[in-house]
């Protein structure tokens, strides 16, 4: 009978850590675990003009990490009183961006730039993030907004205490990082994976490249306005057929002030020589972008083309692409802002703002 009793207890034992063990502690780091692989899906035309997508060594993008990342992003529980998620100013039916110039932070503060909106980021080779580049990664972008005063205004390490308090988010940690010991590093690493896979390339422009349409005689037009030195000269900043990013993701000072208030990249840098340097946005997807430029001072787009056709302006930065500034710009006919206004349009991509693995899944 005494031996029976030992048996018994070891067998519990044995039982009571096998059970253990295949049911881990979500706060424990597992470096066995190996979640679901998801390599971003190229679209055909990036696939034949542009180089592989970026994607970090420490961040590879898998199924989990990227379902976390998409609750995330749409979830205000990382703001300061629980308000305000990533998409309150990045909402899909604007292509991640917003409607207003400025966007209200959770205090009812304005911020004093144009949300900018995302997608197609592991295409960004230069690693350079926000107007003014003053992140070099995604994952440095996420971690921003939420200490930003204006912006989610809360700390990381109270960000962090609700995830970690939350009822899925430490089991969801632990499925896309083999812990559920949250960080902010973690937290922006699953943003991250999220919002490279918002990736843009179904346009009508897109399609005419591949054969698969066709564009009107006004948009043709439009393209070739575009491409001409001589009349719309937007190809400098902005790539042509052969880069469709439409975007250099360089940073230029493109005429806008004669006097400079805000510096863009020259606060971040200290160089005197890059005051008033903002990146070139992309020229996708503009039909939903509304406000324009990095300050959102133009309300249409019809602006936006008259600034270049005669409302550049001097200042001591202003980029040698601006060649026509001693004129005040390229001096457009009507037809041709019309034709050119209709070229940029076709760059839009509405399956991109309807994409059902882009919207709130919470």
């Amino acid at each position: 009978m005494k031996l029976f009793r030992v048996f018994f207890g070891i067998l519990a034992m044995s039982l009571f850590i096998a059970c253990s063990s295949s049911d881990p502690d979500p706060a424990d780091p597992n470096e066995d675990y190996i979640p679901t692989p998801k390599p971003l899906t190229v679209p055909p035309i990036f696939d034949r003009l542009l180089p592989p997508p970026t994607v970090p060594s420490d961040n590879p993008q898998t199924v989990e990490g990227v379902a976390l990342g998409r609750k995330l992003f749409f979830d205000p529980i990382l703001s300061g009183d629980g308000t305000q998620a990533c998409a309150s100013c990045h909402q899909p039916a604007n292509s991640f961006t917003d409607t207003d110039r400025f966007s209200i932070g959770i205090d009812g503060l304005e911020g004093t730039r144009n949300s900018m909106p995302i997608f197609n980021t592991a295409w960004n080779t230069k690693n350079k993030f926000f107007w003014d580049g003053r992140a070099s990664s995604l994952e440095a972008q996420a971690l921003e907004p939420v200490t930003n005063p204006i912006e989610m205004h809360n700390t990381w390490q109270n960000a962090v205490s609700s995830l970690q308090s939350d009822a899925e988010y430490p089991e969801l940690f632990n499925k896309a990082f083999g812990t559920g010991n949250i960080t902010k590093e973690l937290t922006a690493k699953a943003i991250a994976q999220f919002e490279r896979t918002l990736i843009s390339a179904n346009s009508p422009f897109d399609k005419y490249l591949l054969g698969e349409g066709s564009l009107t005689p006004q948009e043709l037009n439009g393209f070739q306005i575009f491409m001409d030195e001589s009349r719309g000269d937007c190809f400098h900043c902005h790539g042509n057929e052969n880069s469709p990013l439409w975007t250099d993701n360089i940073f230029h000072n493109n005429g806008l002030d004669a006097i400079i208030t805000d510096k863009g990249l020259g606060n971040v840098t200290g160089d005197p020589n890059d005051d008033g340097l903002f990146k070139s946005p992309s020229l996708r997807n503009l039909a939903y972008t509304a406000p324009y430029m990095h300050d959102g001072r133009f309300a249409t787009l019809d602006e936006v083309i008259n600034h270049y056709s005669e409302g550049l302006v001097y200042s001591r930065t202003i980029d040698p692409l601006m060649k026509a500034v001693s004129r005040g710009g390229v001096h457009l006919t009507e037809s041709d802002k019309a034709d050119l206004k209709a070229f940029l349009l076709s760059l839009s991509d509405p399956s991109f703002i309807n994409n059902p693995d882009f919207q709130d899944p919470n």
